[in-house]
């Protein structure tokens, strides 16, 4: 599948693996590094996140990390910027496994590979592996391999998931939740 991290050209070539390594050493992952001028300042969006998610005070520690990195390196970005750190939207598409791992339980909107409009469908995730994903549709469990994913998204839900499925997809049984 596709990876999500978007390269910026000029400028943005040469911040990434700067701006990665710090994000890497505050113990997240660079999702995303977009260099946009602005004016007369640069606008350096850093999106990031980790295998447990991202909260506001983690934010705050990659964004002194990677302000940091930046500023030691004037060579690089030599203009003023304006450094805005943040995570991924919901509206992310799931890339990665651990995306799909983070996704648990969570209904998801998947078009698989071929394009036809029967391979979209509606689905509700189980345990994701390193390859695979298992994926409850329409009250079948069934294994589906990220190469045969083309695009996948969370769906918002603004009602508790129904209990069968969720016992279904823990393998539990419904009566001993």
């Amino acid at each position: 599948m596709p990876g999500q991290r978007q390269r910026a050209g000029g400028a943005g070539e040469e911040l990434e693996p700067i701006v990665a390594d710090a994000v890497a050493q505050a113990g997240f992952e660079l999702e995303e590094l977009v260099v946009q001028q602005a004016g007369r300042k640069q606008i350096v969006k850093v999106v990031v996140d980790g295998d447990d998610g991202i909260g506001l005070d983690e934010v705050a520690v990659v964004s002194r990390a990677v302000s940091e990195a930046l500023d030691s390196r004037d060579d690089v970005l030599a203009a003023a910027y304006t450094l805005e750190v943040t995570s991924p939207g919901l509206d992310r598409p799931l890339t990665k496994p651990r995306h799909w791992r983070r996704a648990r339980l969570r209904k998801v909107s998947v078009t698989q590979a071929g394009g036809d409009a029967a391979a979209k469908f509606l689905a509700r995730v189980g345990d994701a592996g390193d390859d695979d994903v298992e994926l409850l549709v329409e009250g079948q469990l069934r294994r589906v391999a990220y190469t045969d994913i083309e695009h996948a998204v969370i769906e918002v839900e603004f009602k508790e998931p129904p209990a069968a499925e969720i016992a279904q997809l823990t393998h539990e049984e419904e009566g001993s939740r």
